[in-house]
């Protein structure tokens, strides 16, 4: 199956890249936005902080350009918390930043073939096509769950979500 013929129902490998570069960038400039002394906040609906939340999104793209590169997808890649010497939002989006730039990289050099392949993710084998829809399902889950957070700590006025539309997102935040 071609990028230009992708299987009825999905969206073409393109642009679920460009989606998700999309997702990343906002989360880029929603993360910067919130102060030090809220870096470590816990919302009550989940145990992650929001350093924490932000920085699994951007795990979340290079564990996908990782997971293509190795054919396999271990869970402790997605379960990492952010390094100890990442404190701040702005250090977040340098982390984001390098992600966004590792897999434009990615894209660029990969052939339609690539999204045939099969990965090992740990609850079952998928496509590179279908792990692509799924890391932008995530992702997108989690900015529309960063930015619910901003809104809720007062922090505004924030950028529109990028559209999120055909993404199959659940209609609840969490």
């Amino acid at each position: 199956m071609s990028e230009s013929h992708p299987a009825e129902g999905k969206r073409p490998p393109a642009d679920l890249a460009a989606r998700l570069d999309g997702i990343l960038a906002a989360a880029g400039r929603l993360i910067v936005r919130i102060p030090d002394e809220r870096m470590d906040w816990k919302p009550p609906e989940r145990d992650r902080t929001l350093r924490d939340l932000a920085f699994h999104l951007f795990r979340l793209g290079l564990a996908f350009a990782d997971g293509m590169d190795m054919g396999r997808l271990p869970v402790s890649w997605l379960q990492a918390g952010a390094p100890p010497d990442i404190q701040d939002g702005p250090g977040v989006a340098r982390y984001g930043a390098l992600v966004r730039g590792r897999l434009s990289g990615w894209f660029e050099g990969a052939g339609p073939g690539e999204y045939t392949r099969v990965i090992d993710v740990p609850d079952g084998p998928l496509s590179g096509h279908d792990l692509l829809e799924r890391t932008t399902r995530h992702a997108a889950r989690h900015l529309r769950q960063l930015h619910a957070l901003l809104q809720r700590l007062g922090i505004g006025p924030l950028d529109p979500l990028p559209d999120l539309d055909g993404l199959s997102l659940p209609p609840d935040l969490w």
